[in-house]
Order: structure tokens, then sequence, then C-alpha cells
């Protein structure tokens, strides 16, 4: 576009400083050569009025001496003057018998110069100011030795045919730059619009939207970027439905000796004081590793489950006794407050996926940030704001997308001991409800995770 608009704007540029330089020169020049001819045939007849017919020892224009001419008897030179013919001239004046005669203007506003090459014989012209006003001064030789004959021209008519030739090409220069910048757009816009499909294509792909395709498989100039792509994005889809399908089968068969394990390890805790003192620290470190795996489990079947392409089920639910209900048994006591604009709200939601959002966020500061400090339901955002607050360090600021990602924990944040899909599958959900989830700072320290939902009044 910028290149379209520069182009134009030279070009234009370029014309208008060409057309300028011509046409001004050539009505200058006319201008010129009109206010000297007058000039000129003025001093003829005034000369004609005071010394009779002309003398062949007089050329047009050119000095000769012509010495012998003498004024007519009783010819005055001021009535001679008022006979001129009427013209454009805004004033005129004669040097005759080394006496000025003017019958408008003043001598004095005559350049000395130009009176001396005048006088000399020479026709001369010259643009002056008089009186603030720009004129065209022209002096022609009388005939005779240091006579001659003067006018002005005004050229405010002149000056303002250029001004506003210039204020044209200047305004048309304007407007063809604008039209070169709206061309350019044009162009870039059609020119780049399979380059905007495929961002918008592989920006679906990255958030997790596999099934997104280009539709310029035909186009004979991107046709075989958007073959190349789509077929990347089939076999990514592939090979994540592979994946998915491989963990979903892993995970259900490892709930079978997960829940034997899971039994034998109640049955011997039940009996932990019959146990020998060596044996009952090693014991509580299995039985916590039992329950990390569990939680690795369910929760490698939750990403499957989405993964593989489950679509769940929406219905409408009350977020306020949703959220009280999962955040509190989760917690295992009452952490959650909700303001009272809040408590009307619903949202066509899948319940599972939303009551796993808030169980997870509630477990993660449980678990791993010091306990949770309390849940937040109130009206605002896309409709509804959930916030979730710990005691733990907080989150540092580049950690803060990183622990949203699959097995993701952040570095500075102290959250160690997390198996790292619980936040992921927060995010997951989050995304399919189409709000969104962000940590911020919690006033007095510690995190606040955030969720906006798209809710509304019942």
């Amino acid at each position: 576009m910028l290149a379209y608009g520069l182009l134009a704007l030279v070009l234009s540029t370029v014309l208008a400083v060409v057309t300028w330089s011509v046409v001004s020169d050539y009505l200058t020049q006319q201008r010129d050569e009109s206010a000297e001819s007058v000039t000129s045939d003025n001093a003829a007849a005034l000369r004609y009025g005071l010394f009779g017919a002309p003398q062949p020892c007089v050329p047009a224009r050119e000095r000769a001496d012509c010495s012998g001419l003498t004024l007519q008897p009783g010819v005055q030179v001021l009535q001679v003057l008022r006979t001129l013919p009427s013209t454009d001239a805004a004033a005129s004046m004669a040097y005759v018998d080394d006496e000025w005669y003017s019958l408008t203007g003043r001598p004095s506003d005559l350049p000395p110069d130009l009176i001396r090459t005048a006088l000399g014989g020479n026709t001369v012209h010259r643009r002056i100011e008089v009186s603030g006003q720009p004129v065209l001064a022209v002096g022609v030789p009388m005939g005779r030795p240091d006579e001659a004959y003067f006018e002005w021209h005004p050229l405010t008519a002149l000056d303002n045919t250029l001004l506003k030739l210039k204020l044209t090409l200047i305004a048309a220069a304007i407007a063809t730059a604008l039209v070169g910048l709206a061309v350019g757009r044009l162009a870039s816009t059609l020119a780049l619009r399979p380059l905007a499909e495929l961002n918008r294509v592989a920006d679906a792909v990255a958030r997790g939207k596999l099934d997104a395709r280009l539709l310029a498989e035909q186009d004979r100039d991107l046709g075989g970027l958007a073959r190349s792509f789509n077929q990347t994005a089939s076999a990514l889809e592939r090979r994540v439905a592979a994946d998915a399908r491989f963990a979903g089968d892993v995970s259900h068969e490892l709930r079978t000796p997960l829940m034997t394990m899971l039994n034998s390890m109640q049955l011997i805790q039940n009996h932990r004081a019959e146990l020998p003192a060596a044996v009952r620290e090693p014991v509580e470190l299995l039985g916590d590793d039992l329950d990390r795996f569990r939680r690795l489990v369910i929760d490698l079947l939750e990403i499957s489950r989405d993964d593989g392409g489950d679509r769940g089920s929406r219905e409408i639910v009350r977020i306020a006794d949703l959220v009280r209900a999962a955040a509190d048994a989760t917690a295992g006591r009452e952490v959650t407050t909700v303001e009272p604009e809040a408590e009307g709200l619903t949202l066509q939601a899948d319940k599972r996926r939303l009551e796993r959002v808030i169980a997870n966020l509630v477990e993660n500061a449980e678990d791993h940030a010091g306990g949770c400090k309390g849940v937040g339901v109130e009206a605002g955002g896309l409709g509804v704001i959930i916030t979730v607050d710990d005691a733990g360090p907080g989150i540092a600021a580049e950690d803060r997308t990183r622990i949203f990602e699959r097995f993701g924990r952040g570095e500075t944040s102290g959250r160690g001991r997390g198996v790292g899909l619980g936040l992921a599958i927060v995010a997951r959900h989050v995304q399919w409800h189409h709000g969104t989830i962000q940590v911020t700072t919690r006033p007095g320290g510690g995190a606040r995770f955030i969720v906006e939902l798209p809710a509304k009044t019942s």
C-alpha cells in the first residue's frame, strides 16, 4: 500500500512540477510579450504625436541617430499622453527633453537601472512592486537620444492564475497519492487475502481445532501451499487422535490394577497400627504416590476424552449453585462467596466439564499453593467472573502461560508436586465454554485464577 502511495505521489509530483514549470513560463512569457508590445505601440503613437510622421532613420526597436527630430509647434506632451489608446497599463510616463511627463504613476518608483537602459536606446522590462502591488515595468526608447516612454502593467491577475494553478496541482498530487494508497490497499488486500486465511486457519489449528482446513487448493498461486498445509493438518489430526486413543486405552487398562492397588493400600492403612514402625513411613509414601497415580490416570482419561472429539452435552445450569457445590466439596469447607447480582446467572454448559474446572482450581490451591483462600462469583466480564485465590507464593509473570500447558509447571512458583495436567484440563474446558482464564496476583499475596464465562440472567 505504501509503495503504491509513494509511487503515485512521486509521479504526480513530477507531473505537477513539469506542468507548473511549462505553464507558468508560458503565461509569464506571454504576459511579458503582450506588455512590451502594448508599450511599444503606445511609444510609437506618442512619438508620432510629438514629432509627426516617423522618419526612415527611426528603426522600430533599435537605437538610431535621429537627433534631427523636433517637437511639432504647439504640441504638449501631456496632451498627447491623454490621447494614447486605453490599455490595461496602470501608469504611463515619458521622459522628453530632459523632463518627466506623467499622467499616472511616479517616475521615482521606476528602478534607476531600468531607466538608464531605456534611455540608452534598449527596450527593457522588469517585475517590480509599486505600493505593495506586483507590476511589470516596461521601458521603450522614443527614437531620440535620452528619451523614452515607460508603462507598468498589473500582474495581480497573472499571479492569481498562477496561484490557482499551483493549488490545483498540489491538490491533484495529494489526491493522486490518496488514490494510490487506496489502490495499494485494495491490491494488498486481494493479494494477501489467501495468506490471511492461512493465518486464520493456522491459528485455529494452534488453538486445538485440528479439523480446520484451507479452501484454496484450487488457487493457481497458493494451491500447492494449501494442499501441503491441509495434508499436514490432517496428519496432525490423525496423530493426535491416535495418541488420544492410546492414552485412553492405557488409562482404561491401568484402572483395574490401580483399583486393586488402592483397595489393597486401603486395607493396609486400616491395619496400620499392626505394622512394624519401620514399615509405616514407606507405606504412607506409597499411599501418597498411589493417590498421585490415581489423579494422573483420571486426568489422562479426561484429556483423551477431549482429544478424541467428545462433544459433551449442554444444559442450563445456575452457575452460583454449581460453583458453590464443587468448590466447597473439593475444599472440604465453605470457601465460596457469591455476589447477590450473580445468584441468578445461568449458562449453557457441560455440567461435568464446568465442575471439573472448579474442582481442579480449588484442588490446585489446596495441594500445591498453601490452601484455597476463597472462591468468588460475581457478574461482569463476559457475563460471570469466577475467581479462585490461594495462599501460595504466587506465579511469576513468565510462568503464567506455561502452567496451562500439558505437564507444564511454573519454574518459580513452587508448584513442583503437580503432575501437570490439571490446569491444562481447566484451560481446555474453559475454552470449550467460549470463556477465558488468566492468572494474576492476589491482593495481599498469592495467586488469583480468573475465569470469565458468557453467562446471562435467568
